[in-house]
């Protein structure tokens, strides 16, 4: 979980990652604790959609920069919690009635989409997202933009955002469009060993007790996490692909009978992004190994004839071509 997250961190094109697992495993507390080890990023001053001084086009940075007045601002990277009791409006924006009825104005109130731009979007119990929320999300997702028509308005702005779910499977299934769109997977166990358990729950006791305290002891090896995201992020691009690991990719999604391409892609992008973290020059085997499983095991088809979990059979797969 924690490397699949810091995954997403570095490339945001991987496409977000859903964590299913047992009640109580850490799973909410990891993802927000991530927005604490992201450096600020620059958004133009007084825009209420986060844009990027460069690129992004909306309504209100289109008219700052128009106007010359362009100034910008360090901001923390959002992480927007998506209820599942929110609205379409409160989701989408929707026209600020307050202002159309004491002034007569209409004005759009941005949603969380919004906030969320180029930040993260946590969706608790994504399994149970009305699916009228779901479609919306995906329509999003593959557009990189929101738009809104109703009430007379026509507003357009950005909404690209990574994409993070976690849930509790037995509360029912992902809907499988939705369940595609993120690009990692991976399942949170309960800890069976005495060991583990026993420093969760001192930690966890350390932490409600005196939180600065906890904070200031943790505080280097935060600093160190966030300093290796930073110079990952930065060596990214600096990552070369051989054939042989393109190669090695499409053999294993072959052997495993993936549907589409989206498997190939997403599996080379999250092994770059973990080279990345590694400091090393290039994607080689041991990279596509440690991410293949939760890059693959929820894109698999059910055969009835094998009672394996998807996991396993990516282990399989992996050990038939890589070797033990």
């Amino acid at each position: 979980m924690k490397l699949g997250l810091m995954i997403v961190a570095v490339d945001p094109t991987v496409g977000g990652i859903l964590v299913f697992g047992d009640r109580g495993t850490g799973k909410s507390t990891a993802v927000r604790g991530l927005a604490g080890l992201l450096p600020p990023m620059q958004a133009v001053e007084g825009c209420r959609y986060n844009c990027a001084p460069t690129g992004d086009t909306c309504v209100e940075g289109c008219r700052l920069k128009a106007a010359r007045r362009t100034t910008t601002r360090a901001v923390p990277v959002p992480v927007v919690d998506l209820p599942l009791g929110a609205t379409e409006d409160r989701v989408v924006g929707a026209i600020d009635l307050e202002r159309a009825l004491t002034c007569g104005e209409k004005v759009f109130e941005p949603g969380l989409l919004a906030r969320a731009h180029r930040g993260f979007l946590y969706i608790d119990e994504a399994n149970l997202l009305e699916d009228h929320l779901v479609d919306l999300l995906l329509d999003v997702a593959a557009s990189g933009e929101n738009v809104v028509e109703r009430e007379g308005l026509s507003i357009r702005h950005p909404a690209r955002f990574v994409l993070i779910g976690s849930g509790n499977p037995e509360e029912g299934e992902l809907r499988p469009q939705l369940l595609d769109r993120f690009g990692l997977s991976v399942d949170v166990k309960t800890p069976q060993d005495l060991a583990t358990r026993v420093t969760v729950v001192r930690r966890r006791d350390a932490f409600e007790r005196d939180r600065e305290a906890f904070a200031a002891t943790w505080k280097d090896a935060d600093a160190a996490l966030a300093r290796n995201l930073a110079a990952a992020r930065k060596r990214l691009a600096r990552i070369a692909v051989p054939d042989s690991a393109v190669e090695r990719a499409a053999q294993l999604c072959l052997a495993l009978g993936t549907d589409g391409l989206r498997g190939e892609l997403t599996l080379i992008r999250a092994a770059r992004a973990v080279a990345a973290l590694d400091g090393a020059g290039a994607v080689g085997d041991d990279e596509i190994r440690r991410v293949a499983p939760m890059t693959l095991r929820h894109r698999l088809r059910r055969d009835p004839l094998d009672e394996t979990g998807s996991t396993a059979r990516v282990d399989r797969a992996i050990a038939e071509i890589f070797g033990p």
